[in-house]
């Protein structure tokens, strides 16, 4: 048996890996599965994270994770959970296998997520990841569709979208910037590469890949949203970085 620990990204909440979980348990029916929800995301929504910060997101979620009795876990995640998975692993070290990432950011010790970003499009600024379109003019409806269904049909995208503006991590979490990563080079680790991206552009991807000292890197032709639009082909990586 093998335990799988998922936690999702920015705006969205553990009902992202609906589809993956579902992939990963046909082709791998004796594992066990865990979709975390950040504080005011998934079931946690509603929730007053003013006061939370990156430690107390940390807690919190390792406390679910406990509460559910795993252990050696496979621990996933996606897009601004890049920033939350160090800090598990170096909390309690002893409790995960192997970490992957699956198309996240790492900011810079000393910069917060949303510099890391920056304000123009990709490639504007050499030190920004940048953004698929001008932020300062575009509706945010405009903008999920650029970020996250490039790679989805119309009636795909539809869903999908209808699905965002209800989950928010802890603003805390966007201008954190107390990173650490040396602890990384002693924990296995993947980083998965998703060559559509339109939100972090391969390059990037590559750079974060190295700031927290992945160990393997495997690409997969999707967009941001792999989880959703090819979760078999995840569920496969899965699978194979867990042996």
């Amino acid at each position: 048996m093998v335990d799988y620990v998922f936690l999702h990204g920015g705006g969205q909440g553990g009902w992202v890996w609906l589809e993956t979980i579902a992939a990963l348990q046909q082709q791998c029916a004796s594992s066990r599965t865990l979709a975390l929800d950040a504080p005011g995301c998934g079931n946690k929504r509603g929730r007053n994270t003013t006061s939370l910060g990156v430690d107390d997101v940390v807690t919190e979620l390792l406390a679910d994770i406990t509460a559910k009795g795993m252990r050696d876990i496979i621990l996933v995640g996606h897009s601004q959970a890049g920033t939350i998975l160090p800090r598990l692993a170096e909390r309690q070290p002893d409790l995960f296998r192997r970490l992957v990432y699956v198309s996240t950011i790492a900011p810079p010790p000393g910069q917060n997520i949303l510099q890391q970003m920056g304000s123009g499009r990709h490639g504007s600024n050499k030190d920004e990841v940048g953004w698929p379109f001008d932020p300062g003019t575009i509706e945010d409806h405009q903008r999920y569709s650029l970020m996250f269904c490039n790679d989805m049909s119309d009636a795909e995208a539809s869903a999908f979208i209808d699905k965002l503006g209800y989950d928010s991590w802890p603003m805390q979490t966007m201008s954190a910037s107390d990173w650490r990563y040396g602890h990384l080079s002693r924990i296995a680790s993947t980083y998965v590469v998703c060559l559509r991206d339109a939100i972090l552009p391969v390059a990037w991807q590559e750079t974060f890949a190295a700031r927290v000292s992945a160990k393997t890197l495997v690409r997969i032709d999707a967009g941001h949203q792999v989880m959703n639009t090819r979760p078999h082909a995840l569920a496969e990586v899965l699978i194979r970085e867990a042996m």
